[in-house]
C-alpha cells in the first residue's frame, strides 16, 4: 500500500533538491533508515526531505494504523516549481537576470509485508445524517425576499427616501450632479456651460 506526502513551493532549486533525493531513491532505505542517513548530509535540501518524511509517516500511522518499522521510501519525486525572477544592478549601467527557483516534492512509501489496513479515524459522517432532507413533495430552494424602500407622503405625493445602495458607485455629489446633466441635457448643453462639473 502507498502512502504520500507533498511539500510544495519549496525555496530550493531541483537540482540542488535532486542531489539529496537521489541518495535516498537509489538505496530503497526503510524510514528509520532514511531519516538517520539524512540526518548526518550537510545539505539544506536534507531539512526540506526530513520534513516531508516525517509527514508521510505520520499519515501512515495516524490515517491507516500502519507501523514505522514496516514502512520503506518506494520513491521521491522532485519537480520543478515557479520561478521567480529578479534583476541585479552590473557595469555599464546594464541588469543582469536573476532566477529564485522553487521546488515541489513527493514522498511515496510503501509496506515492507503487506498488511491489512485498518483506519484509525472514523469515517466523515454521512451526508444523510449531516444534510435534513425534507420529505418528498417540499420544494428545498427558497426564493430570495425583496425588500422594498419605505416611501413617505409629503405634501400629496409619494416621495422615495435616499438609499445608498441604489447608486452603487456614484456616492459623491460630484457623481450625482453628473447623473443629473446626462438625464436633464445632450452633448451640446454640457460644451457651452461655463463652469465644469
Amino acid at each position: 500500500m502507498e502512502i504520500k506526502a507533498i511539500s510544495k513551493y519549496l525555496r530550493i532549486s531541483p537540482k540542488k533538491m535532486r542531489l539529496v533525493a537521489d541518495l535516498i531513491r537509489r538505496h530503497k532505505f526503510t524510514v528509520e533508515e532514511a531519516e538517520a542517513q539524512l540526518k548526518f548530509i550537510r545539505k539544506r535540501a536534507s531539512d526540506f526531505i526530513v520534513k516531508t518524511l516525517k509527514s508521510a509517516i505520520s499519515n501512515a500511522e495516524h490515517n491507516f494504523g500502519i507501523d514505522k518499522k514496516n514502512l520503506f521510501v518506494k520513491n521521491i519525486i522532485v519537480n520543478e516549481g515557479p520561478v521567480l525572477k529578479r534583476w541585479r544592478a552590473r557595469a555599464f549601467g546594464r541588469a543582469a537576470p536573476i532566477k529564485k527557483r522553487s521546488s515541489h516534492l513527493e514522498i511515496i512509501l510503501e509496506t515492507i509485508e503487506p498488511v491489512k489496513t485498518k483506519k484509525v479515524r472514523e469515517s466523515k459522517i454521512k451526508r444523510d445524517e449531516r444534510i435534513e432532507t425534507p420529505p418528498r413533495g417540499e420544494n428545498i430552494t427558497k426564493e430570495p425576499v425583496k425588500e422594498e424602500l419605505p416611501k413617505i407622503k409629503v405634501g400629496g405625493h409619494k416621495k422615495e427616501i435616499f438609499d445608498q445602495r441604489r447608486l452603487g458607485k456614484r456616492r459623491t455629489k460630484q457623481h450625482l450632479e453628473k447623473a443629473k446633466m446626462k438625464s436633464k441635457g445632450g452633448i451640446i448643453k454640457r460644451i457651452f456651460r461655463r463652469k465644469a462639473v
